[in-house]
């Protein structure tokens, strides 16, 4: 250990984010260890068993689910995170002056193009 501190270059600027990064990483090791040491060691039925809200699952965990479930998560997601674009350019809107609005018209524009598209092939409805 003192070989290593008189080999250190402690004026590295990065120095700082190695020893950061070494002290997470023997902290998580640590308490994993740790909680294996000092953690329950038998198995119980009742603690492992599926909780869903205090209510007994009605359905297996395996249960298909449609397709259309995912197209829908996946446009909430994409329209969801692409209205977060709004709000820098909403607080930056006088400075960023004509280009700028016409910038967020041609997105929001795209926007709704996708979404015309989504609603024309059905993507929207839940039947």
């Amino acid at each position: 250990m003192a070989q290593f501190l008189a080999s250190a270059n402690f004026a590295d600027p990065y120095f700082p984010v190695f020893v950061l990064m070494g002290i997470a990483l023997a902290m998580a090791v640590g308490f994993v260890l740790l909680s294996q040491a000092l953690g329950p060691k038998r198995y119980d039925r009742v603690k492992y068993d599926v909780y869903e809200c205090g209510v007994d699952p009605l359905t297996p965990a395996s249960v298909r689910v449609s397709v259309k479930f995912y197209l829908l998560a996946i446009l909430f997601i994409l329209f969801d995170l692409e209205a977060t674009f709004l709000y820098p350019w909403a607080v930056l809107f006088r400075s960023l002056g004509l280009f700028g609005f016409l910038e967020m018209a041609v997105f929001v524009g795209i926007l709704l193009v996708g979404l015309i598209y989504a609603w024309k092939k059905g993507a929207l409805e839940w039947q």
